[in-house]
C-alpha cells in the first residue's frame, strides 16, 4: 500500500464474486415491495429501518453484503453492521450483484 492510501484511507477494493463464492450472506435492505419485484436469488430481504431489531437473524461467522436499489441504504446498513462488530461490505444496487450469482 502507498503511502499516499495510507494518508487518505484508500482501501483495496473487495472482490464481491469472491465473498459470494465463498459463502456470503447477502441481506437486501430494501422494501418488502421492491424485494419481491425482483431480488438475488441467494439474498435475504431485512429492510434498513428493521435492520438494527433483526441483526440477531444475520451470522457473524460469514461475511456479509449489503445491497439496495442504488446503494444508499445499503451504505447506511454497511455501517449499523459494522459497529455491531460484522465483517460488511457495500455491494451497492443489488442488479449490480446479479452478475456473480
Amino acid at each position: 500500500m502507498g503511502i499516499l492510501s495510507l494518508l487518505f484511507g484508500q482501501k483495496t477494493k473487495v472482490d464481491l464474486s469472491e465473498l459470494i463464492a465463498n459463502g456470503a450472506q447477502i441481506i437486501d435492505v430494501r422494501s418488502p415491495a421492491e424485494f419481491k419485484g425482483g431480488h438475488l436469488k441467494k439474498s435475504v430481504n431485512i429492510p434498513l429501518d428493521k435492520l438494527s431489531t433483526s441483526i440477531k437473524k444475520i451470522s457473524k461467522e460469514k461475511p456479509v453484503i449489503t445491497c439496495c436499489a442504488s446503494g444508499m441504504r445499503s451504505s447506511s446498513a454497511k455501517s449499523i453492521l459494522q459497529k455491531a462488530g460484522f465483517d460488511v461490505h457495500n455491494g451497492g444496487p443489488w442488479t449490480n450483484l446479479k452478475k456473480f450469482q
